[in-house]
Protein backbone atom coordinates (compact mmCIF):
# COMPACT_ATOMS: atom_id res chain seq x y z
CA UNK A 1 0.00 0.00 0.00
CA UNK A 2 1.28 3.31 -1.29
CA UNK A 3 0.47 6.86 0.46
CA UNK A 4 -0.35 9.57 -2.05
CA UNK A 5 -1.26 13.27 -2.18
CA UNK A 6 -4.04 14.40 -4.50
CA UNK A 7 -4.33 18.13 -5.23
CA UNK A 8 -7.44 19.82 -7.15
CA UNK A 9 -6.70 22.65 -9.29
CA UNK A 10 -9.80 24.22 -8.80
CA UNK A 11 -12.55 23.32 -5.88
CA UNK A 12 -15.70 25.27 -8.32
CA UNK A 13 -17.98 22.22 -9.76
CA UNK A 14 -19.74 25.10 -11.60
CA UNK A 15 -22.76 27.44 -11.01
CA UNK A 16 -21.16 29.53 -8.38
CA UNK A 17 -21.15 25.97 -6.40
CA UNK A 18 -17.82 24.44 -4.71
CA UNK A 19 -17.21 20.69 -3.88
CA UNK A 20 -17.36 19.67 -0.24
CA UNK A 21 -14.65 17.97 0.67
CA UNK A 22 -17.03 14.69 2.40
CA UNK A 23 -18.20 14.46 -1.65
CA UNK A 24 -14.59 14.10 -2.95
CA UNK A 25 -13.42 11.53 0.01
CA UNK A 26 -16.77 9.49 -1.03
CA UNK A 27 -15.73 9.59 -4.44
CA UNK A 28 -12.22 8.43 -3.84
CA UNK A 29 -13.19 5.70 -1.46
CA UNK A 30 -15.55 4.36 -4.50
CA UNK A 31 -12.89 3.76 -6.61
CA UNK A 32 -10.78 1.58 -4.37
CA UNK A 33 -8.60 4.48 -2.80
CA UNK A 34 -8.27 3.58 0.91
CA UNK A 35 -7.99 6.18 4.13
CA UNK A 36 -8.61 9.52 1.86
CA UNK A 37 -7.98 12.37 4.44
CA UNK A 38 -8.61 16.21 3.26
CA UNK A 39 -6.77 19.45 4.50
CA UNK A 40 -8.96 22.41 4.25
CA UNK A 41 -11.60 22.94 1.97
CA UNK A 42 -9.12 23.62 -1.03
CA UNK A 43 -8.72 20.32 -2.87
CA UNK A 44 -6.08 18.88 -0.85
CA UNK A 45 -5.93 15.17 -0.21
CA UNK A 46 -3.72 11.70 0.91
CA UNK A 47 -4.79 8.16 0.62
CA UNK A 48 -3.60 5.24 0.30
CA UNK A 49 -3.67 2.79 -3.04
CA UNK A 50 -2.71 -0.42 -4.48
CA UNK A 51 -0.23 -0.55 -7.39
CA UNK A 52 -1.38 2.50 -9.64
CA UNK A 53 1.51 5.12 -10.53
CA UNK A 54 1.16 8.44 -10.56
CA UNK A 55 -0.73 9.11 -13.82
CA UNK A 56 -2.99 5.95 -13.77
CA UNK A 57 -4.15 7.30 -10.15
CA UNK A 58 -4.76 11.25 -11.65
CA UNK A 59 -6.44 9.61 -14.33
CA UNK A 60 -8.73 7.42 -12.24
CA UNK A 61 -9.17 10.29 -10.22
CA UNK A 62 -10.21 13.13 -13.24
CA UNK A 63 -12.62 10.15 -14.56
CA UNK A 64 -14.02 10.02 -11.75
CA UNK A 65 -14.66 13.27 -10.58
CA UNK A 66 -15.76 13.98 -14.44
CA UNK A 67 -18.68 11.89 -13.91
CA UNK A 68 -19.36 12.13 -10.75
CA UNK A 69 -19.39 16.45 -10.13
CA UNK A 70 -20.21 16.81 -14.06
CA UNK A 71 -16.68 19.20 -15.01
CA UNK A 72 -13.48 18.19 -15.43
CA UNK A 73 -10.86 19.49 -12.60
CA UNK A 74 -7.31 18.78 -13.44
CA UNK A 75 -5.79 16.37 -10.30
CA UNK A 76 -2.29 16.40 -9.43
CA UNK A 77 -1.17 13.44 -7.54
CA UNK A 78 2.52 12.99 -5.71
CA UNK A 79 3.85 10.05 -3.88
CA UNK A 80 4.16 10.79 -0.69
CA UNK A 81 8.27 10.71 -1.03
CA UNK A 82 7.99 12.82 -3.79
CA UNK A 83 5.78 15.77 -1.24
CA UNK A 84 8.60 15.44 1.41
CA UNK A 85 11.41 16.28 -1.30
CA UNK A 86 9.19 19.05 -2.10
CA UNK A 87 8.51 20.25 1.26
CA UNK A 88 12.07 19.98 1.84
CA UNK A 89 13.47 21.95 -1.19
CA UNK A 90 11.53 25.42 -0.33
CA UNK A 91 14.45 27.86 -1.78
CA UNK A 92 12.72 30.82 0.39
CA UNK A 93 13.19 29.06 4.07
CA UNK A 94 14.16 32.75 5.92
CA UNK A 95 10.52 33.93 4.68
CA UNK A 96 8.28 33.48 7.87
CA UNK A 97 5.02 34.35 6.23
CA UNK A 98 3.36 30.87 4.91
CA UNK A 99 1.18 33.15 2.69
CA UNK A 100 3.97 35.09 0.85
CA UNK A 101 6.01 31.64 -0.35
CA UNK A 102 3.90 29.37 -2.91
CA UNK A 103 4.57 26.40 -4.95
CA UNK A 104 3.25 25.51 -8.42
CA UNK A 105 2.70 22.04 -8.12
CA UNK A 106 3.58 20.48 -11.99
CA UNK A 107 1.98 17.58 -13.66
CA UNK A 108 5.28 17.42 -15.80
CA UNK A 109 8.43 19.75 -15.03
CA UNK A 110 8.70 22.69 -15.98
CA UNK A 111 11.80 24.27 -17.54
CA UNK A 112 13.99 27.37 -17.12
CA UNK A 113 12.28 28.82 -19.93
CA UNK A 114 9.42 28.86 -17.80
CA UNK A 115 11.33 32.04 -15.69
CA UNK A 116 12.09 33.98 -18.81
CA UNK A 117 8.48 33.88 -20.01
CA UNK A 118 6.83 34.70 -16.27
CA UNK A 119 9.92 37.49 -15.36
CA UNK A 120 7.91 40.65 -16.91
CA UNK A 121 5.22 40.13 -14.78
CA UNK A 122 7.25 39.79 -11.47
CA UNK A 123 6.99 43.36 -10.93
CA UNK A 124 6.33 44.05 -6.88
CA UNK A 125 9.82 41.99 -5.79
CA UNK A 126 8.46 38.63 -6.37
CA UNK A 127 11.33 36.24 -6.73
CA UNK A 128 10.87 32.74 -8.62
CA UNK A 129 12.84 29.39 -8.47
CA UNK A 130 12.60 26.15 -10.28
CA UNK A 131 13.09 23.20 -8.05
CA UNK A 132 12.92 19.69 -10.40
CA UNK A 133 10.64 21.04 -12.37
CA UNK A 134 8.08 23.33 -9.59
CA UNK A 135 8.11 27.10 -9.41
CA UNK A 136 8.71 28.26 -6.08
CA UNK A 137 7.56 32.12 -5.56
CA UNK A 138 7.93 34.71 -3.07
CA UNK A 139 5.25 37.38 -3.00
CA UNK A 140 6.97 39.99 -0.96
CA UNK A 141 3.04 42.11 -1.04
CA UNK A 142 -0.12 41.11 -1.21
CA UNK A 143 -0.26 37.43 -3.23
CA UNK A 144 -3.80 38.14 -4.83
CA UNK A 145 -2.44 41.54 -5.97
CA UNK A 146 0.42 40.00 -7.61
CA UNK A 147 0.29 40.39 -11.86
CA UNK A 148 2.67 37.60 -12.01
CA UNK A 149 0.16 35.24 -9.79
CA UNK A 150 -2.53 35.85 -12.58
CA UNK A 151 0.14 34.29 -15.61
CA UNK A 152 0.41 31.07 -13.71
CA UNK A 153 -2.55 29.52 -15.50
CA UNK A 154 -2.23 25.91 -17.27
CA UNK A 155 -2.67 27.89 -21.06
CA UNK A 156 0.90 29.28 -20.10
CA UNK A 157 2.23 27.00 -18.14
CA UNK A 158 0.48 22.94 -18.62
CA UNK A 159 -1.29 21.11 -15.82
CA UNK A 160 -0.12 22.18 -12.33
CA UNK A 161 -1.53 24.13 -9.06
CA UNK A 162 -0.34 26.43 -6.56
CA UNK A 163 0.10 26.04 -3.02
CA UNK A 164 1.24 28.14 -0.09
CA UNK A 165 3.93 27.58 2.12
CA UNK A 166 1.34 26.77 5.27
CA UNK A 167 -0.83 24.23 3.13
CA UNK A 168 2.42 22.46 1.54
CA UNK A 169 3.88 22.08 5.67
CA UNK A 170 0.55 21.32 6.55
CA UNK A 171 -0.34 18.01 4.27
CA UNK A 172 4.14 17.17 4.97
CA UNK A 173 2.71 16.90 8.63
CA UNK A 174 -0.19 15.26 7.97
CA UNK A 175 2.01 12.30 6.07
CA UNK A 176 3.18 12.05 9.41
CA UNK A 177 0.55 11.21 11.02
CA UNK A 178 -0.48 7.71 11.88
Amino acid sequence: MASHIALLHSVSIGDGRRLVMAEWRDMMERIGLKNPRTLIATGNALFDSDGANVGQLEARLEAAFAQRFGCHIDTIVTTTAQWRKLAAANPFPEETDGTQVAVRVMRKPLDETALGVLAPYATQGERMKLVDGHLWLHFPQDPARSRLGAQLTIKRLGPGTVRNWNTVRRLDEMIAEP
